[in-house]
């Protein structure tokens, strides 16, 4: 099978299934394929889940750095959006982590639309900072553990009808006085209010 008719079958695959692949198989395609390619899987993969998958046995050992982008996006009474996430049951931000090649601008505009079906323009995202740290520790229900760096952006003019993919069960604005306890972004949302 030739490197594009493998790409083209993974790009193919659920989410679930590119996380299942075997790093026997990951480290058979790999092996013939060029530099260019190997960046073209890891941006359908996911970086993240890339990277784990080519640990082999260690996948869920190694502490990872993820960068990545957030964004508060805020509707016309001043409410936040927040997606209740189905991997750990807590509300958070939309956003996500960056793709190889990616610049934070393009990262936040794609993970908006993939995660709230809304449409931003870079000309709509105010920077707000960016966060690191022990507060960014992220533990995940299968035993990973990650630390963000998260360019985190303010989001106030956007179009288009809300709706969500799998990985949350609800989305919802919320007042700054009224947010859920159970939050995966709180430290994040700080960092706004004193904004």
């Amino acid at each position: 099978m030739a490197n594009k008719e493998i790409l083209e079958k993974i790009k193919k695959l659920s989410n679930q299934e590119k996380r299942n692949i075997s790093y026997e198989y990951l480290e058979k395609i790999i092996n013939h394929l060029g530099v260019d390619e190997i960046i073209e899987l890891s941006n359908i993969i996911g970086y993240h889940v890339f990277t784990r998958l080519c640990m082999g046995s260690l996948k869920h050992k190694f502490i990872l750095l993820q960068d990545g982008a957030a964004a508060i996006i805020v509707n016309e009474k001043g409410q936040v959006l927040l997606q209740s996430r189905s991997d750990n049951d807590k509300w958070g931000l939309p956003g996500g982590c960056q793709e190889l090649g990616e610049r934070f601008e393009d990262t936040i505009i794609r993970e908006v639309k993939e995660e709230t079906n809304l449409d931003i323009t870079e000309d709509n995202l105010e920077l707000i900072g960016v966060v690191s740290g022990a507060s960014r520790r992220n533990e995940y229900p299968n035993g990973d553990v990650v630390f963000n760096n998260t360019v985190l952006y303010c989001v106030k003019k956007y179009s288009g009808t809300l709706k969500w993919d799998e990985e949350s069960k609800s989305m919802k604005f919320f007042d700054l006085d009224n947010l859920p306890l159970n939050q995966n972004d709180a430290d994040l949302i700080a960092i706004y209010k004193k904004h």
